[in-house]
């Protein structure tokens, strides 16, 4: 059952521990929703915003954002919108030279059904299931 939905800045408070009111105030959030059995819903688009404030704003690396977001993912607090598509995309990344975000997009259009995915990024056109729109 959902019982609400987080943003960006709760998981981010959560990861950081920056803010000891704010992360208090996230551990009170799951230890209330777990007590009740109740999950959080965290939208794609909070997870796409996340991993660019690990990399960018908290200057995680590579292995130290999909270590991040798999622990999220293993929480029994959360459930993540499209988690197969999102899954998918951290194996992806794990491999791949192309950025996190550009392998969510194709895990999200190869689980519609809707390839190829079409990009000027040179990194992503590589990836299975892209096509470049560059010439030459």
């Amino acid at each position: 059952m959902l019982a609400g939905s987080v943003d960006t800045h709760v998981l981010v408070r959560l990861v950081a521990q920056d803010d000891a009111l704010q992360a208090q105030a996230v551990d009170r959030l799951l230890a209330h929703h777990a007590q009740k059995g109740a999950l959080l819903f965290v939208p794609i688009t909070v997870v796409l915003e996340l991993e660019w404030v690990l990399r960018s704003k908290l200057s995680q690396s590579k292995t130290q954002v999909i270590t991040t977001l798999s622990a999220l993912l293993a929480l029994v607090e959360f459930s993540f919108e499209s988690e197969d598509a999102l899954e998918q995309a951290l194996v992806d990344y794990e491999d791949g030279s192309a950025d996190f975000g550009e392998y969510l997009h194709l895990a999200l259009s190869r689980k519609r059904e809707a390839l190829p995915f079409f990009t000027f990024d040179r990194k992503a056109a590589k990836v299975p299931g892209a096509r470049s729109l560059l010439i030459g």
